[in-house]
């Protein structure tokens, strides 16, 4: 049985705001599988590789990460185990708290176009990701005034920075509905445990209780991607996971990834990331040379 896909979240004692600290010694571990919240979310880690999946964007980070995830936009958790010296800090705000500011404070009008950009999740790159790192990381010792003194600089400073990449460009259409948004996480979580396998279309569609025919709509309406497309591009996001962080050859790969024919993983990965699995690992190792 899946666990409750809305999380309940309520905000630090005296704040506005939910802050929260995660290194080897108190890890992350309630947000491994696919959620949401009314919450706006901004995480930091530090450094080390992992998987992104932000509404139907899949992509994975190499040194570290630093995302704004809009409220209701469905995600899942970052890290799974942390290194020595890894941190991933995280703050959680209703954005609600800002509604009458925005009406009245010229000053704020870059955070609320931040805001509403964030509904499709926002990657930011470059010399801001670690020195937001570090004013989130002081905001355990600040007082309570500075403290949200700081968290505003910092959403001001987000708002201004040319150096980001949104997630979900083309849109991702957030089923309101209940019902339909459990549907939707039952699928995704099947994905994530299954796609080294084979998947049947009919066993997939048979966990939402739908026909095939239905499954494949109601999946095509929900994320403007059909359901092979989007098992193409998870299992494609692995590869490249492991082409970076591992030296296995690249048949190992292929089937690793859920490909049971090597040419179909070849064309698969040569169509999703414009380059031959070779050209993406000599690329990532030449980059690691340069840092």
């Amino acid at each position: 049985m899946y666990k409750p896909d809305l999380e309940s979240i309520s905000p630090d004692s005296g704040h506005s705001y939910k802050y929260a600290y995660f290194d080897k010694s108190s890890p992350n571990t309630n947000k491994v599988k696919w959620h949401y919240h009314p919450e706006i979310e901004l995480v930091y880690i530090n450094f080390g590789v992992g998987k992104r999946q932000v509404g139907t964007h899949l992509s994975n980070y190499q040194s570290g990460d630093l995302i704004l995830i809009g409220s209701y936009l469905p995600h899942t958790g970052f890290t799974k185990g942390f290194e020595e010296n890894q941190k991933e800090i995280v703050i959680q705000f209703k954005p609600e708290i800002f509604e009458k500011a925005f009406q009245n404070l010229e000053e704020l009008k870059l955070i609320k176009q931040l805001l509403e950009l964030s509904k499709k999740g926002i990657v930011f790159e470059g010399p801001i990701k670690e020195d937001i790192g570090l004013r989130m990381e002081g905001l355990q010792y600040e007082s309570r005034i500075d403290s949200f003194l700081t968290f505003i600089k910092i959403l001001y400073d987000l708002a201004k920075e040319k150096s980001k990449k949104i997630l979900n460009a083309e849109g991702y259409a957030f089923i309101s509905s209940p019902n339909e948004n459990k549907r939707l996480k039952t699928i995704f979580n099947y994905i994530r445990d299954h796609f080294m396998e084979r998947i049947v279309l009919e066993d997939i569609s048979d966990q939402v209780f739908m026909t095939p025919q239905s499954f494949c709509r109601f999946f095509k309406n929900s994320t403007n991607k059909t359901f092979t497309t989007f098992l193409n591009e998870y299992r494609i996001n692995h590869a490249t996971k492991l082409l970076s962080e591992t030296d296995a050859d690249i048949k190992t790969i292929c089937y690793e990834s859920g490909f049971n024919n090597f040419s179909n993983f070849y064309r698969n990965f040569k169509k999703i990331t414009k380059m031959t699995p070779n050209t993406y690992r000599d690329e990532i190792f030449e980059n690691l040379k340069n840092d």
